[in-house]
């Protein structure tokens, strides 16, 4: 192998996934040199940032890395589409070789004995899992010690707030995060990092947390629209065995999407009366700048049903943590969260009926926005109400929960900046299974310049 890499090792770090993967088969940077640089960035950052549960000790990681180097001497057919590539895990998935405690002291220590199914993709792939990233409570609302890395004294958003801020600071360049409500687009909003919340089905959720039924989502994070789609391909499902996949996502997989004519939903969505002026501002100017391109760009407002859609997400949420963690309620109360017992509660006073009637709801959602897209391809929003809120405050209701109940991909682009210096995003969103389309538009909108790829945050930002 040769071993003149012309990478920076001391900063590979800062590398996204799909450039260390070239970097490999090109032998410009070794396994080796890439994740001792990646160990080094956590050992730097990781007592501030407060973003891991658990890890493995550095030694097992180089191991790992040193198996990898002589694999890809020896072989290049062979090497996975993520090969080495760290990638953190919400600890709501099941690992072998890690505890499983979902934010909860209830199951500290608790050891499934297996790989959630996108644990094992991301194995079969390459991908190295060096540790457990932080999730709130059972992956709801009361957050873990994780902090914000652009200021300690505002909000990290929840839940997925382990994984956002591991990508943001260059701890790994991609990890897994969930979405029941907006746990991964607030998250990536208030860090300034890419997430990614594919469409409800397309990727495996056996061996996973449960929350509900028809809304739980698993996601992930990026510094970079390309590693979205990379770890998008590796996670999902495919072939026949899953047939409304196959008639799309698999027919989709290697369509061209540069001739297409893209049309353009700027929404002034439920919440924009709650979002703040200079996140209007930002968003006006960013629709004319995309129209700028010769993108057709509309302004648009969902049908008045969606204002309904914040209480009927309270409903189906509230009633199934009520059913999916009644055990831990009764036998373990002084253990679980004053929030998580109120919503326990409310939704224990739930009648079935309510609750299925509302289920009935969210269909109803889903096939209106259906209906919306017919007439657009793409849906631009805000992602949060503005720049993450100080920890004392209270977060602003945005639009995420919107997209989770009607099933549909959604991706929050790290763009701007508050009052404060802060990031916020902006949230693209596509029809349910048009993933492809959704990461090709991302694609296409930095190809006029309007993304960036992100580096990741310093040190002296901590």
């Amino acid at each position: 192998m040769n071993k003149n890499y012309s990478v920076q090792t001391k900063k590979a770090y800062s590398l996204y996934a799909y450039q260390v993967i070239n970097a490999f088969l090109e032998h410009e940077l070794s396994c080796t040199d890439y994740i001792s640089s990646i160990l080094e960035r956590i050992k730097k950052i990781e007592p501030l940032a407060k973003a891991w549960v658990c890890m493995h000790e550095p030694d097992k990681i180089l191991e790992k890395a040193i198996e990898i180097d002589k694999k890809l001497a020896s072989e290049v057919d062979g090497i996975g589409f993520l090969e080495g590539i760290p990638v953190g895990v919400k600890d709501i998935y099941n690992t072998i070789d890690f505890p499983t405690c979902m934010g909860s002291p209830i199951w500290e220590g608790f050891r499934p004995g297996n790989d959630a199914r996108v644990v094992t993709n991301l194995r079969r792939a390459g991908a190295l899992i060096p540790g457990k990233t932080v999730t709130a409570e059972f992956a709801v609302h009361h957050p873990g010690p994780t902090i914000n890395p652009h200021n300690a004294m505002h909000h990290p958003g929840t839940s997925s707030t382990g994984s956002a801020v591991a990508v943001a600071t260059g701890m790994v360049p991609v990890a897994l995060g969930s979405q029941t409500s907006g746990s991964t687009i607030r998250p990536a909003s208030y860090n300034g990092v890419y997430g990614y919340k594919p469409s409800f089905g397309s990727i495996p959720r056996t061996g996973s947390l449960k929350t509900l039924d028809t809304l739980d989502h698993v996601t992930c994070f990026s510094r970079t629209p390309e590693d979205l789609s990379l770890i998008f391909n590796v996670m999902r499902v495919r072939g026949p065995n899953y047939p409304l996949i196959e008639l799309t996502l698999d027919q989709k997989e290697n369509m061209n999407f540069e001739d297409k004519d893209w049309k353009v939903a700027f929404l002034h969505a439920p919440t924009w009366d709650q979002t703040e002026a200079y996140t209007k501002k930002a968003l006006d100017a960013y629709a004319e700048k995309i129209a700028s391109t010769g993108i057709i760009v509309e302004r648009a407002e969902l049908p008045p049903i969606f204002h309904k859609a914040h209480k009927t997400h309270d409903y189906i949420y509230s009633k199934a943590l009520s059913y999916y963690f009644k055990e831990e309620y009764e036998k373990h109360k002084d253990l679980v969260s004053p929030i998580m017992r109120k919503m326990i509660e409310h939704g224990s006073d739930i009648l079935l009926d309510d609750y299925m009637w509302h289920l009935e709801e969210q269909n109803k959602f889903s096939h209106d926005l259906e209906k919306f897209f017919s007439d657009y391809d793409i849906i631009l929003t805000h992602s949060t109400a503005g720049q993450a809120p100080k920890l004392e405050a209270d977060e602003p209701p945005d639009t995420s929960l919107i997209w989770t109940m009607c099933r549909a991909p959604a991706i929050n682009l790290p763009l701007f900046k508050g009052p404060e210096g802060l990031p916020f995003g902006a949230q693209i969103v596509a029809n349910r299974y048009n993933d492809y389309e959704l990461l090709a538009f991302a694609l296409l909108l930095k190809s006029h310049g309007l993304l960036s790829d992100i580096e990741p945050v310093g040190v002296t930002q901590l």
